[in-house]
């Protein structure tokens, strides 16, 4: 049974191995994303939004159709 990942049942430490476990390899460079992605989910390690909070916000981005994604494919601009 997979335990909550909700903030009121996680420690700062699980909430960053729960993003990082989702990246996958956060430290290699890939095609630039991962740190877009990191800074993304900040506020959940910082236990500020849950991760469906989050998501919600970056799809409904598209959905409105007021914002394009900059930088590569994934919307984090190399800077």
């Amino acid at each position: 049974m997979m335990k909550s990942i909700l903030i009121r049942d996680t420690t700062r430490e699980e909430r960053e191995r729960i993003v990082a476990g989702s990246i996958g390899n956060i430290d290699g460079l890939c095609d630039g994303c991962s740190p877009g992605l990191i800074e993304m989910y900040q506020a959940y390690i910082e236990g500020l939004k849950e991760l469906r909070e989050i998501n919600m916000e970056f799809n409904a981005r598209y959905t409105r159709g007021s914002a394009e994604p900059a930088g590569d494919s994934c919307g984090y601009s190399k800077g």
